[in-house]
């Protein structure tokens, strides 16, 4: 009966330390989280340098930067003709 109790007993403590490794440390569970972090920022700045891209190249952006350049000119024009 000492056999049986000895052999419950190692069954156990096998399967408590199996169960143990399956569980992740402290230092895998920061490395996942670190790489999930970069993940989502590197996801982050390539939506935001896309989202960018698409307003500088929009026809709004197109007309206000040409419609404050001619501004501008007309601008400098007349205080050129003003304080000559």
């Amino acid at each position: 009966m000492k056999l049986y109790l000895a052999a419950a007993v190692l069954m156990l403590v096998l399967a408590v330390h199996t169960e143990a490794q399956e569980e992740p440390t402290l230092e895998q569970r920061f490395a996942t989280f670190q790489t999930q972090v970069k993940e989502i920022a590197d996801d982050l700045t390539e939506k935001t340098k896309t989202t960018f891209q698409q307003l500088d190249q929009s026809e709004f952006a197109t007309k206000t930067k040409s419609w404050f350049s001619e501004q501008y000119e007309k601008m400098k024009q007349k205080m050129s003709e003003t304080f000559q």
